[in-house]
């Protein structure tokens, strides 16, 4: 990330990214995440998470304790706190649902000036935006990120420390079905873990178990379920809802069986 800010003014390149990734050493899979990308290993059919998404809604009391520590993060334009809803000027003086960085549940405030501000995190699920701008808390780059049309600087907020999950080979036997899958929010977003299992199932029994093109053909199956068909109301998966309109990077990588792979 530092290395990314030292060269954007020669490079002249701007913007950030994800980072997804999984180092096999001395037996073990350690897995770093820092975005909205996912690790899954699917061993005897079973689901074994090996990262978490961070987003604005999954990391909402980290934003929020920076902001009430740093206020001046905020440019005056926003508040740290939380509603259920935008608040309007003529519901000044009355009683409503907020959460700060300290509260997981919810309790009753008497709204003030200062909370008709634009809240820090705006939005649910894959809408959800810190400083009405940015869905995703943690990756590279992004140092010139700022709110549209102010000054304000978004990098604060973001991290680019990864969570890291410890995965030990040598605990269990691993067929050749046993895989890692690596993959960005353009897959996850229209395909869930159960799914993406059921067509690692699907391809993978009808290939040799010595076949190692199987692992690159699960792969593929995966980007084009996720992509969908091109039809006259744009990209459509089977059941008709829209297909992922991000970009679908995909690894599927196998755990054990005929080779030794690892």
């Amino acid at each position: 990330d530092e290395q990314i800010e030292q060269e954007r003014a020669s490079q002249h390149i701007s913007g950030g990214c994800c980072a997804l990734a999984a180092v096999y050493l001395m037996g073990k899979f350690y897995v770093a995440n820092a975005g909205d990308s996912r690790a899954i290993i699917i061993r005897n059919g079973e689901i074994i998470p090996m990262s978490r998404e961070f987003t604005p809604e999954t990391e909402r009391q980290r934003l929020q304790f920076l902001a009430f520590l740093r206020p001046e993060l905020l440019g005056k334009e926003f508040t740290h706190l939380e509603f259920p809803r935008r608040i309007q000027p003529k519901e000044l003086g009355k009683k409503m649902l907020y959460r700060d960085q300290s509260m997981n549940g919810w309790a009753y405030k008497k709204i003030e000036e200062d909370d008709l501000k634009f809240p820090l995190i705006y939005g649910e699920g894959k809408k959800a935006r810190v400083l009405a701008t940015i869905g995703v808390t943690r990756g590279l780059g992004d140092h010139d990120l700022k709110v549209f049309s102010s000054n304000i600087h978004i990098k604060p907020f973001l991290s680019c420390f990864p969570e890291v999950r410890v995965y030990d080979l040598t605990q269990y036997e691993h067929c050749p079905d046993d895989v890692l899958v690596l993959g960005t929010d353009g897959l996850w977003d229209v395909t869930n873990d159960k799914e993406v299992a059921s067509v690692v199932m699907e391809v993978l029994t009808s290939y040799e178990p010595n076949d190692p093109c199987r692992y690159t053909m699960v792969a593929q199956e995966l980007v084009v379920r996720s992509r969908g068909v091109l039809k006259e109301r744009g990209w459509r998966l089977p059941n008709d809802k829209l297909g992922s309109g991000d970009d679908i990077s995909v690894f599927v990588i196998p755990l054990g069986g005929p080779g030794n792979y690892m």
